[in-house]
């Protein structure tokens, strides 16, 4: 008598969606660790789009008028570059650590750096 094939798990269909099936299993330090970064990023982009969310809401005499909407809006579209850019590293991050590869620049890390000096540097002019 054979049995039905047995129904793949929800935790390997997500796998297989996302193509991490293939490669072996890394150490769960390291995907952990990769999680944790991913949830660093988010908390950026979170406090990126609350800083714009804020900005546009109070009603600031330092920047008022079209200044302050246009920080508004960098701030918010700076938060969604960096949630976008946090879901495709720890993708990528994932990818190579299951293939045994040097892991990916963190290309957002120096921009994100030189978004907050441009910002500091308006917001402290005359």
């Amino acid at each position: 008598m054979q049995h039905p094939p047995a129904e793949k798990s929800f935790k390997s269909r997500f796998r297989q969606v996302v193509a991490l099936a293939d490669g072996c299993e890394p150490d769960p330090r390291f995907t952990l660790a990769n999680e944790r970064t991913f949830l660093a990023w988010i908390r950026t982009a979170l406090a990126l789009l609350a800083s714009g969310i804020a900005l546009d809401a109070l009603p600031l005499e330092l920047l008022a008028g079209r200044p302050q909407t246009l920080l508004s809006h960098a701030l918010t579209g700076m938060a969604l570059l960096v949630s976008v850019n946090a879901t495709l590293r720890w993708h990528n991050v994932e990818r190579a650590l299951r293939h045994r590869q040097a892991l990916p620049y963190p290309i957002l890390a120096p921009l994100l750096g030189l978004f907050g000096l441009i910002v500091s540097t308006l917001l402290l002019l005359p």
